[in-house]
């Protein structure tokens, strides 16, 4: 991938990062307005959510199409209004773990290997004093 594309890569995942971020704000304030209890990373609550992936069925990710019922593993659509949003901010929480270990990989390897013009450049910097082989 060039250099540009691994830049444009790193740059829309940080914007993904940041949307989040945002999202996860709004679900707190609706907690705070509503005067309903945030989960603590520890509560038991949380631990299950953030164990809960483990449990999906396979068939869940296979073969869908968009006529296929939307998933609800989390029973949101049931939940009282704090479990509900307490369990989505345990999601965007994991999802904005996730991005992070993405930007950290993608920005080292835009370090680490550079683009096509810049190796180009690198190889000629190297032969640059030695003998030429024709």
């Amino acid at each position: 991938m060039n250099r540009n594309l691994k830049k444009l890569e790193l740059k829309l995942t940080n914007v993904a990062k940041a949307s989040l971020e945002e999202l996860l704000l709004d679900y707190e304030d609706f907690l705070r307005q509503k005067r309903l209890r945030k989960w603590d990373k520890d509560d038991p609550e949380a631990l299950v959510v953030r164990r809960r992936y483990k449990s999906y069925p396979q068939c869940w990710f296979e073969n869908r199409d968009d006529s296929d019922e939307l998933l609800d593993p989390y029973d949101i659509e049931r939940a009282d209004p704090s479990t509900a949003a307490n369990t989505i901010l345990c999601l965007i929480n994991q999802a904005i773990y996730l991005l992070k270990r993405l930007v950290d990989s993608q920005a080292a390897a835009f370090v680490d290997e550079g683009g096509f013009t810049e190796r180009l450049y690198n190889t000629r910097k190297a032969r640059r004093g030695k003998p030429w082989n024709l």
